[in-house]
């Protein structure tokens, strides 16, 4: 047995207090619901405001909590209105904060988010001051190994790097979160096991319009165990175990997609911790995620495995025939 191994060995010997910890965004949004979303230079009255905490990382840090784990987050908080807003919430969800700074004299991360009432689709305007960035130094080995399971984001890419590479050296599994292109984000992925990235990072990362051959790519490249990507009203993908498994979506009456992403996540380090096989995982990421988007909010339909297991068991699935085709091709070559 060589060193890591023995470390990896003494690692899953004792239990960490936490189950996950997350390093990553936190944002707090103003929410405008309108009857349809306007034309260019167009003008339409809004139906609905309201501010709603929310954040890739942060949330799914709560959706974790509603599961079950014990959950961790690591981030920063401006020391404005929206910033405390955004503490009770995280306070309210029973996350350990012990590692969360509040930058003084800084304003939270914020977003403008637009909801058209008619489909639940939103469109994101958001600002995050540079003075919210977190550096490697702030960041200790015990703050990471103190979980069972890192999730993490890539925005402040030297950060992430730091607390993966912590991580992967304890032998812990590292979720990430990835919507856009980060430069340096190259340096994170050799110490990822499960990318679940949006539909579009695959195809923009290896300039492979084809996205079966675009996570192929990443998997073999950065030798990751799962290489998997959301596909929002379709559903998710993911190449695991040399084959590919398509996950349709849930059909749920949509109010806002907002956080929808992030609810999926949470699930999905749930779901990883559990040892669910790969189409588990993501039907029941899936399921949660469809939940959230019945209510106002990043997390306004956070709900429990109950009810997640309840719709898998009973809603109508929304599957895009081509991934459907192709995932199901590679399986049977598979046996």
């Amino acid at each position: 047995m060589d060193r890591r191994e023995r470390r990896s060995s003494l690692y899953n010997q004792v239990m960490p207090p936490f189950d996950v910890v997350g390093v990553g965004l936190n944002a707090t949004d103003t929410l405008l619901v309108v009857p349809h979303f306007p034309a260019y230079a167009g003008k339409v009255p809004f139906q609905d405001e309201m501010l709603s905490p929310g954040g890739q990382v942060a949330s799914a840090m709560v959706t974790c909590s509603k599961l079950g784990l014990r959950a961790k987050y690591i981030g920063t908080l401006g020391d404005d209105e929206r910033g405390r807003i955004q503490m009770e919430s995280l306070r309210a969800s029973n996350i350990n904060l012990d590692h969360v700074q509040q930058r003084h004299g800084c304003a939270n991360q914020s977003a403008y988010i637009i909801i058209d009432r008619t489909t639940g689709e939103r469109t994101v305007l958001w600002r995050r001051p540079e003075c919210l960035r977190i550096s490697p130094e702030e960041i200790t080995p015990e703050q990471i190994t103190c979980a069972r399971l890192l999730h993490i984001d890539g925005h402040d890419t030297a950060a992430v790097e730091h607390a993966a590479r912590i991580a992967k050296q304890a032998g812990m599994p590292v979720t990430v979160d990835v919507d856009t292109i980060y430069h340096g984000f190259d340096r994170v992925l050799p110490y990822v096991d499960y990318l679940v990235a949006s539909s579009e990072f695959p195809v923009q990362w290896t300039n492979e319009s084809d996205p079966f051959k675009a996570l192929e790519m990443i998997q073999k490249e950065y030798k990751m165990r799962v290489a998997a990507m959301t596909l929002g009203a379709h559903g998710a993908l993911a190449l695991a175990d040399g084959q590919f498994i398509y996950s349709p979506a849930f059909v749920v009456n949509c109010a806002d997609t907002t956080g929808a992403g992030d609810v999926f996540h949470g699930a999905f380090c749930y779901a990883v911790l559990q040892e669910m096989p790969m189409r588990n995982a993501l039907d029941f990421s899936n399921a949660m995620a469809a939940l959230n988007c019945m209510a106002l909010g990043a997390r306004g339909g956070i709900r429990s495995k109950e009810e997640a297991r309840a719709l898998m068991a009973r809603a109508e699935r929304r599957s895009h025939p081509e991934f459907a085709s192709r995932a199901s091709s590679s399986a049977l070559r598979a046996t």
